[in-house]
C-alpha cells in the first residue's frame, strides 16, 4: 500500500485518484474548486479545498509524507509548473506530472518532475496501434522497440503444441501467456495444445507482430 497525493481533480484526476483507492492505496486528493470537491463520491474520503500554487497551501499538505504525488492539472501549465516545483522544494518525495506537449515536459523535469506522462497521447498511440494491423485486442509498449500484444491464434494452429508451431524462430516474437476462454495462462509450456479461439499474449516488434497478424 502507497500513499498517494493527487493535485486536480479533472476527468483524468479522478480517473488515478479512483483507480488508486480501487487498488488499496491511501489517497489524498486536492482541487482549488470547491464544487469540484463536494460533488465527489464517497470513495473519496481524505479531499481538501486548496489552490496548490500557494506554498502555504502545499505545506499544510505535508507532501513528504506521501510516497508519490499527481499533478494532473490539465488546462493551466504555468499552474503545473508552479505546483511541481512547490512540491520538489516542500520535500516530495516522487513528482509525476500530467503534459500535453514535449516543451512542458522539457520544463517540467528541469524544475524537478520525476516523471512526465502523456495520457492523451499515450491513448492516442495505442488505438492507432490497435486499429493499424487486423486482430489486436491489446498492446502495451515496453520500450521504442519491443511491446507486448494480444493477439488470436493463426486458425490451424489449433490441436498444435507450442513447441509444433515453433513462434519465436518463425515470426520471432514469444509468447510469454495464453488466454482461453478469458482465463490467462502465464508462461505456457512448449506441451501446451492450442485451442480454437485461444488467443496469445507476445513480445515483439512491431513489424514482426504485424507479419504474424497478417496470417490471422
Amino acid at each position: 500500500m502507497k500513499s498517494v497525493l493527487v493535485v486536480g481533480m479533472g476527468r483524468f484526476g479522478r480517473h488515478l485518484a479512483g483507480k488508486m483507492i480501487e487498488l488499496g492505496n491511501e489517497v489524498m486528493v486536492v482541487d482549488q474548486d470547491e464544487n469540484i470537491i463536494q460533488d465527489l463520491p464517497n470513495i473519496y474520503t481524505d479531499s481538501h479545498i486548496g489552490d496548490c500554487t500557494n506554498e502555504n497551501v502545499v505545506r499544510s499538505l505535508g507532501v513528504n509524507n506521501f510516497d508519490i504525488c499527481f499533478v494532473t492539472i490539465g488546462e493551466n501549465f504555468q499552474s503545473s509548473l508552479v505546483i511541481t516545483s512547490l512540491l520538489k522544494k516542500c520535500g516530495a518525495k516522487y513528482v509525476c506530472t500530467k503534459a500535453s506537449q514535449d516543451i512542458q515536459a522539457e520544463f517540467l523535469m528541469k524544475i524537478g518532475a520525476d516523471e512526465v506522462v502523456y495520457p492523451e497521447r499515450e491513448i492516442a498511440e495505442k488505438l492507432a496501434i490497435r486499429h493499424n494491423a487486423k486482430n489486436i485486442f491489446d498492446y502495451i509498449q515496453l520500450t521504442s522497440e519491443y511491446s507486448l500484444y494480444e493477439i488470436p491464434i493463426i486458425p490451424s494452429w489449433a490441436g498444435q503444441t507450442v513447441a509444433a508451431v515453433n513462434v519465436r524462430k518463425k515470426y520471432r516474437v514469444n509468447i510469454i501467456a495464453i488466454k482461453h476462454d478469458n482465463l490467462l495462462d502465464p508462461l505456457p509450456g512448449g506441451d501446451y495444445v492450442f485451442c480454437e479461439g485461444d488467443h496469445i499474449v507476445v513480445i515483439g516488434t512491431s513489424s514482426d507482430v504485424f507479419r504474424l497478424t497478417s496470417k490471422t
